[in-house]
């Protein structure tokens, strides 16, 4: 029977160290294969080019790297590109590169599939199948840096968790994927060009704060009416947003960053002058910001994008109350790459 070898990413740079001591070797040769995997993002053991062969051999015999394949690609006519991403055990997930003028986002997926229930999302309608490692993240993000160095001739500016999954439902491998993008021994970038999207787990939200993360949080919200958005995201009924507002009270307290809500408004559920008044009301307990996000249809029609006036009404109504109001247009949605549209078609 065949032992099935760890992928060495999972160890930490103690741990590697460790396992070369334990081979009679120096435990340097740790801190190499480390920065090989982590900070140069290599796929196989053959890249290593200042290990020797030998090494290098003894390594495959004990570990695998368990890299992504970028199965397919869709480029939009707006130059968004959507990645159909392989892991090691044949499941598919999501990202996306958005670009703009001045910047390239990449939006990166957490979860196989999504825990929670918003009826809107075509990610919830797949069960969750299992959480993502935090390489398979990282890979993720090493894909669409390569892409926006290859297609829009500068690095990766931006990133977005707001692919498939909820990022607190994996929120261990979430944090330690963000430190390998961060630090200096991996990608290095600012983690203050990280938004880290959730639909609102409290728990969740005070662990982040109390762990003093330097990322942005963005909370999807789409109602500030307990009934409303329980009807359009049943688990609220779970996490009402009492508990949300206190964690996210809590949050600013600790952290002093401003919180950004992403808010869609439907037709004929959240189109209201009530819907408005009571989404003022929730932003002026902490600074924030609101993007009103157009909504991109998943196929069955139970939901429809508001119309102009109610979209005004919105935004009139939040800077009447000095509070920053932002529209943003969905990229990519001819290739089901917009916000919502994620749901492995491909498959």
């Amino acid at each position: 029977m065949e032992i099935k070898k760890k992928d060495i990413r999972a160890l930490t740079k103690e741990q590697l160290r460790a396992f070369f001591t334990s081979q009679g070797d120096k435990a340097f040769r740790g801190n190499q294969v480390y920065e090989w995997l982590w900070k140069k993002s290599a796929h196989s053991f053959e890249d290593m080019t200042n290990v020797s062969l030998s090494t290098r051999e003894m390594l495959k015999e004990h570990f695998v790297i368990n890299h992504i394949k970028v199965d397919q690609i869709q480029r939009s006519e707006d130059g968004t590109i959507k990645n159909a991403v392989q892991l090691h055990d044949g499941l598919v997930v999501e990202s996306v590169l958005i670009p703009t003028k001045t910047r390239t986002t990449a939006c990166v997926s957490s979860q196989v599939g999504c825990s929670l229930d918003c009826r809107f999302c075509a990610t919830a309608k797949l069960k969750r199948m299992r959480n993502l490692n935090p390489d398979e993240i990282y890979d993720q993000v090493v894909a669409i840096d390569n892409e926006s160095r290859l297609y829009h001739n500068r690095p990766l500016s931006n990133i977005v968790f707001m692919g498939m999954g909820e990022p607190l439902m994996n929120y261990n491998n979430v944090l330690k994927a963000i430190d390998k993008i961060t630090t200096n021994e991996g990608l290095g970038m600012s983690p203050k060009r990280i938004t880290v999207s959730t639909s609102g787990v409290p728990k969740m939200i005070k662990k982040m704060a109390d762990e003093n993360v330097k990322f942005k949080l963005a909370v999807s919200l789409h109602s500030a009416i307990d009934e409303v958005r329980t009807s359009i995201m049943p688990f609220n009924a779970t996490f009402p947003l009492k508990d949300l507002r206190e964690a996210l009270e809590y949050w600013y307290h600790k952290t002093k960053n401003r919180i950004t809500y992403e808010y869609v408004v439907w037709e004929g559920i959240n189109d209201t002058k009530k819907d408005v008044d009571a989404l003022v009301q929730f932003c002026k307990f902490a600074p924030s910001k609101v993007n009103l996000i157009e909504y991109n249809p998943i196929d069955d029609g139970e939901f429809q994008q508001a119309n102009k006036a109610a979209l005004d009404l919105y935004i009139n109504t939040l800077e009447r109350n000095n509070i920053t109001v932002t529209v943003r247009r969905s990229r990519g949605k001819d290739i089901d790459a917009a916000c919502g549209q994620l749901a492995n078609k491909t498959q």
